[in-house]
């Protein structure tokens, strides 16, 4: 059994087994820690004497781990009343707190960047340092920022309901920050996806890992040999892995059918229309705006409205789209960039050229600002002929 195997399998047991401690009545950060330790000392051992149990193995490793972290700390000599017996080792049973693992990590009390980190760590299993290089800081400042977030929910009750939407919105963050450092986020946020679908039948849920699938199939034909960004309409379809979209597209059909309809499955529909047209000109335009109307009357959305008038520019012609523009807040993000597209859509180049300039000093990374700095370059160049 490789170490990579290894982990996969730990990562995917991590929240039932600290789920289990904190059921005993383990605190939660300090289950977590144990938790950790568990998961460390498995890595170390089971390429070598893999246990029947895994769960089982985890679940005693890292209660003997609370227990001796909890005698070790005189300050907490008060919770020795219930922690006095060790249960011995062995199955670890068939019930599964999964779900409140994921609505404690997501409690509103937290900010979206903490309730993030500790998904990432809690339900996730990632390391500290991993969760740092993933998002770019110093892991000093992500373990800080972790410890604030387990002690901020370690007086909550772990039998208290719990949000879904706010669960999916944490799990929609991770995957929207893709990839950096050893980390997968993308794809890490569909295993965590998958498992909170296994866990809870929920249409938005499903919704929620349709659209995942889907834009994750477009991974590959994102970004040119030399890292530049590629507009959807101009990438290679035949990159797209179709067995991600047939998934999608069927996890999306079944969640439609329950007719409890939600955001993230009407992003999941836009998202499998594109999927679904052989090339950018048979895309079903005027489709895809109903979707986006639907999603308007779910979200009222400036963000939705702005995505909106792409739409409605592709299906009704550029002077319909920026009559939906021109409705909206123009410091929106991006409100520029699809101004310009529209403008050149519409023929005036000189004010799409003007706007490409505008829009990428105003770029929120540098593969965009250097895109648009390259789509206003070409009309530049048109202008000058």
């Amino acid at each position: 059994m490789s170490s990579a195997i290894d982990e996969a399998r730990l990562r995917s047991l991590t929240p039932s087994v600290l789920a289990i401690l904190v059921r005993r009545g383990a605190d939660f950060a300090a289950a977590e820690d144990a938790v950790q330790d568990a998961l460390l000392e498995a890595l170390r051992v089971w390429p070598g004497d893999p246990p029947r149990d895994p769960k089982g193995w985890l679940v005693t490793v890292a209660w003997r781990r609370f227990l001796d972290a909890t005698r070790a700390d005189t300050a907490r000599r008060r919770r020795e009343d219930l922690v006095d017996e060790e249960p011995e080792p062995g199955p670890a049973g068939s019930t599964d707190d999964t779900l409140q693992l994921y609505f404690l990590c997501a409690h509103p009390s937290l900010s979206p960047s903490s309730a993030v980190a500790l998904t990432l760590r809690a339900v996730g299993g990632l390391t500290t340092r991993q969760i740092a290089q993933a998002y770019l800081v110093p892991e000093a400042t992500m373990a800080q920022r972790i410890s604030r977030a387990k002690r901020t929910v370690s007086g909550v009750r772990f039998d208290q309901p719990g949000d879904v939407a706010t669960v999916l919105r944490v799990l929609y963050l991770v995957f929207n920050e893709g990839y950096s450092g050893d980390v997968d986020l993308a794809a890490e946020a569909i295993r965590l996806t998958r498992q909170l679908a296994a866990a809870f039948d929920h249409p938005e849920v499903a919704g929620l890992l349709a659209l995942m699938l889907l834009h994750h199939a477009r991974r590959a034909g994102r970004t040119a040999p030399d890292g530049s960004l590629v507009p959807l309409a101009e990438q290679d379809r035949g990159t797209w892995d179709t067995g991600l979209i047939a998934e999608g597209v069927g996890i999306l059909q079944v969640a439609l059918s329950r007719d409890r309809l939600g955001e993230f499955q009407a992003q999941a529909a836009i998202a499998a229309l594109h999927a679904d047209a052989p090339t950018a000109e048979e895309t079903d335009w005027v489709q895809i705006v109903e979707w986006y109307d639907e999603l308007v009357g779910l979200t009222d959305s400036p963000v939705v409205r702005l995505n909106r008038a792409v739409a409605v520019g592709e299906a009704d012609g550029a002077r319909a789209g920026l009559a939906e523009l021109a409705a909206l807040d123009g410091s929106l993000p991006r409100y520029t960039a699809v101004a310009a597209y529209l403008h050149e859509r519409d023929g005036d180049l000189e004010t799409a050229a003007r706007l490409y300039a505008e829009a990428a000093r105003k770029a929120p990374n540098l593969a965009e600002r250097d895109h648009l700095t390259r789509q206003a370059a070409r009309l530049n160049s048109r202008g000058s002929r």
